[in-house]
């Protein structure tokens, strides 16, 4: 057990701070502690999430991906992008007053994501008809584009 201590390295604090004209958001108070996976603990090794919204009420994330998520040498896992993509567009129904599950979850990978590397993430419900929500995102850093993701979510009836 010693060397699992000694093996445990703690990274620094991480600038997730917004643009301006973005206001943040408060993830749990909305959907309470289903958001554990991802952005459930802020000083981790694996990710690192905080939330916001702009004037039009379309939700953003600052994104650390940490160690912990590695997959390729040196990259995040295409599994960890896609749980941020999860995470992040089914709040965004959230946020935008559509209690749902996620039904179907579609990620386009565009370029390979470095490890430690802060992204930024905006998504917006683009249709609700009936119960079927519709929700797009994308995932990058500057002109870099990491990932798009679309989200199929059907609301929870009675909620």
């Amino acid at each position: 057990m010693a060397n699992a201590a000694a093996e445990t390295v703690c990274t620094p604090p991480v600038d997730l701070s917004g643009e301006a004209g973005w206001v943040p958001f408060d993830a749990p108070s909305l959907v309470g502690e289903s958001l554990r996976f991802v952005s459930g603990d802020p000083a981790g090794n694996r990710f690192r999430v905080r939330y916001y919204r702009d004037g039009e009420k379309h939700l953003h994330a600052r994104i650390w991906f940490g160690p912990e998520t590695g997959g390729p040498p040196g990259h995040a896992h295409g599994g960890a992008v896609a749980a941020v993509m999860d995470e992040a567009l089914g709040l965004a129904a959230w946020a935008a007053g559509y209690p749902i599950v996620v039904g179907n979850l579609n990620v386009s990978f565009r370029a390979m994501l470095p490890l430690e590397t802060v992204v930024t993430l905006e998504s917006r419900v683009i249709s609700a008809e009936g119960r079927k929500v519709m929700v797009h995102g994308r995932l990058f850093r500057g002109e870099t584009l990491f990932a798009e993701g679309e989200c199929l979510c059907i609301t929870i009836p009675g909620c």
